[in-house]
């Protein structure tokens, strides 16, 4: 038996190319954290196991999502996924004589309607189908990965991965994950500065651009290296400006 995890906060636009990808599965589980566009509405319509919940952060989340998961398998796929047919056969290949605990998949990424192929983008492999009881999501607020006990495996083919369709949607996960990287940085008693937070910003974007190749993927390939620097300036800014705020409420 398989079960598919995901979690969701105002996903309606996307929602249902992913979970249509995926109905094949024996169970889907949607944890969904206040969505107000009817997300939930269209999760129920390919599963009655949707349970709204609050947030705590990706690693908690994702690890809540896999508690309530009971199949002997378990495929974790963000609500911007998609599982091609090759991959479902591949996927059923290899949960009928699996020789590891968990498997790697690799993702096919796009930016704003082109799919990257550099950039440090490609190849993606992530950790995302494990058998249940093997490991878990780190307990992360962002970035959080999927730990499995013992060797694992690699499948051949990819999650399609819409990552941005609008510069919007750029700008908003720009400034929502600079702070939970900040949050996280904070917590991690690492301290920053304006020098530091222009420096890693624009090793950001040499990194991106040229060292992974970002060149090669046209304008896309710029853009996205301009708003890695961007998140990676703004991270350590509100990491500084977090102990700024914490200096000035001592006595």
């Amino acid at each position: 038996m398989l079960s598919v995890i995901l979690i969701t906060k105002n996903e309606a636009p996307r929602i249902r190319q992913c979970l249509e990808s995926v109905r094949w599965a024996d169970e889907i589980v949607v944890l969904d954290s206040g969505s107000t566009d009817g997300t939930p509405d269209i999760c129920r319509e390919y599963t009655e196991q949707v349970f709204d919940v609050d947030w705590p952060g990706f690693g908690p989340q994702k690890n809540r999502a896999l508690d309530r998961a009971t199949g002997d398998w378990i495929l974790s796929i963000d609500a911007d996924e998609v599982v091609t047919d090759a991959l479902r056969d591949e996927i059923e290949r290899t949960l009928r004589k699996p020789k590891y605990n968990g498997y790697k998949i690799p993702r096919s990424s796009h930016y704003v309607g082109r799919r990257i192929r550099h950039s440090g983008w490609t190849p993606d492999y992530v950790v995302r189908l494990m058998k249940k009881g093997s490991g878990g999501f780190t307990n992360s607020l962002v970035h959080e990965k999927l730990e499995i006990a013992g060797k694992v495996g690699r499948l051949k083919n990819p999650l399609i991965h819409y990552s941005f369709d609008t510069f919007e949607d750029v700008i908003d996960k720009m400034n929502r994950y600079s702070t939970y990287n900040a949050q996280m940085l904070y917590e991690q008693d690492r301290d920053s500065s304006l020098m530091e937070a222009v420096g890693r910003g624009l090793w950001a974007f040499v990194r991106t651009y040229i060292l992974k190749r970002g060149f090669l993927d046209g304008r896309q390939g710029f853009q996205l290296a301009v708003s890695n620097a961007e998140g990676t300036y703004y991270k350590y800014v509100k990491l500084m400006e977090l102990h700024r705020r914490k200096r000035s409420e001592l006595p």
